[in-house]
């Protein structure tokens, strides 16, 4: 199984366990789904309705989504100036990261980052915006959205920006 790092922050942010693909030679998109967590039934032997007790309904349970609960991953919010603001620095630092260990992958990230980004800030209302566990600002803000039947969830993710950790 692989795992994928943000190379900033070291967050763990999905792995292969979960559909993906890669577009576009700059993303991976990363399919999820809703599931429900919590409300586990300890069965203690006793039966409410057999001694005149009331059915409990259970408590705790949530829908959440898949990777979110996973990797511990936290929504956050951004409007199209502070996205900008993050974007840039976040691009830099890892432009930084790849000439150090692929330089020849260089060339090609810078290419595309210029069209890829500006097709995410055309379509910036579209997302919502999650970060890895320890919260680095400096870390990838991977992208949640719906594909065309407005229910199926998918996480994007900045290829260039996550490191393969094979377990």
């Amino acid at each position: 199984m692989l795992l994928y790092r943000d190379i900033i922050s070291g967050d763990e942010l999905f792995s292969d366990a979960f559909p993906m693909k890669e577009v576009e030679d700059f993303f991976y998109e990363v399919d999820c789904k809703m599931i429900v967590v919590g409300g586990e039934n300890i069965d203690i032997g006793a039966n409410p309705s057999a001694e005149d007790g009331e059915e409990i309904v259970e408590d705790g349970v949530e829908t959440v989504n898949n990777v979110v609960h996973s990797f511990r991953l936290t929504q956050t919010s951004f409007d199209k100036k502070s996205y900008m603001s993050y974007i840039k620095g976040y691009m830099k630092a890892v432009l930084a990261k790849l000439s150090e260990s692929h330089p020849d992958r260089v060339p090609i990230f810078q290419e595309k980052a210029k069209t890829c980004v500006k097709n995410i800030i055309t379509k910036l209302s579209d997302y919502d915006f999650y970060v890895g566990e320890s919260m680095d600002p400096e870390g990838m803000v991977a992208l949640l959205n719906y594909r065309e039947d407005g229910v199926t969830p998918f996480f994007t993710f900045f290829k260039d920006g996550l490191k393969e950790e094979k377990l």
